[in-house]
């Protein structure tokens, strides 16, 4: 991501975009393995390999569980 604000200033519908993207871009490491296509330098995240992308989803469902919790 271009500039790496803290998950928490996002809104709900920018963590469930960012979780669905990751899933996508970690599926298709698994796919394609080497051979995955690179993004464009404008996409968040582009030049992210599939570990960090896998830490990155980690930390997203951390933060949307974190809420879930605040919101019962």
């Amino acid at each position: 991501m271009k500039e790496q604000q803290e998950l928490s200033e996002y809104s709900p519908k920018k963590l469930r975009t960012l979780r669905n993207n990751l899933n996508n871009r970690i599926e298709s490491f698994k796919t394609h393995g080497k051979s995955t296509a690179e993004l464009q330098k404008s996409h968040m995240l582009a030049g992210k390999s599939e570990l960090e992308c896998a830490a990155l989803l980690k930390a997203v469902l951390a933060e949307m569980k974190r809420r879930s919790r605040e919101e019962e």
